[in-house]
């Protein structure tokens, strides 16, 4: 893939590159690891990042206009997990299937977030893909689940091209 960008150039991406940025922002807030006692590690960031990430895919595949932007916000995240991997030292041989085992758990948490979602209960999901099956204290866990449905509920009530533009709440 970076041989391609280096050939013919990035990809147009319109705002998605803005709004990846966003979520990515979201999802180091300190408030995640101290009150939500997110793990603090490259794991423990990534597993934030995708919680967010995920909430943003689901508003942006609600409506058929957000579909593209959902593609190409998921493609800004292979490419920042490209660049991260490769700088701890990864090499080109192995960089994409650990790219590819990402996009998986990507796609694994979509689907048990948009399931917890659904039922009323984040819980589980977080304990499961946030917290990587140890559970936090009850006070964490109510705090990174309040968080992240207040986030969705935000993310709702805006107009779709606000969040296409590259718009989110806090």
């Amino acid at each position: 893939m970076r041989m391609l960008q280096r050939l013919f150039g990035k990809p147009d991406r319109g705002t998605a590159p803005q709004l990846y940025a966003g979520v990515v922002a979201r999802g180091r807030a300190p408030h995640w690891y101290t009150d939500g006692a997110v793990p603090d590690t490259v794991d423990g960031r990534f597993d934030m990042i995708a919680a967010v990430l995920c909430l943003v895919l689901l508003r942006l595949e609600a409506e058929p206009a957000g579909i593209p932007t959902s593609t190409a916000v998921a493609e800004c995240f292979i490419d920042d997990m490209d660049g991260q991997l490769r700088e701890i030292g990864i090499g080109d041989i192995i960089v994409g299937k650990h790219v590819g085992r990402m996009m998986g758990m990507l796609g694994g948490r979509l689907g048990a977030y948009r399931s917890g979602l659904a039922e009323g209960d984040l819980g589980p999901a977080l304990v499961r893909n946030l917290y990587r099956g140890a559970a936090p204290a009850p006070a964490a866990l109510t705090h990174v689940e309040a968080r992240l449905r207040a986030f969705r509920d935000a993310l709702a009530a805006m107009p779709l091209a606000r969040v296409i533009a590259g718009e989110l709440p806090e």
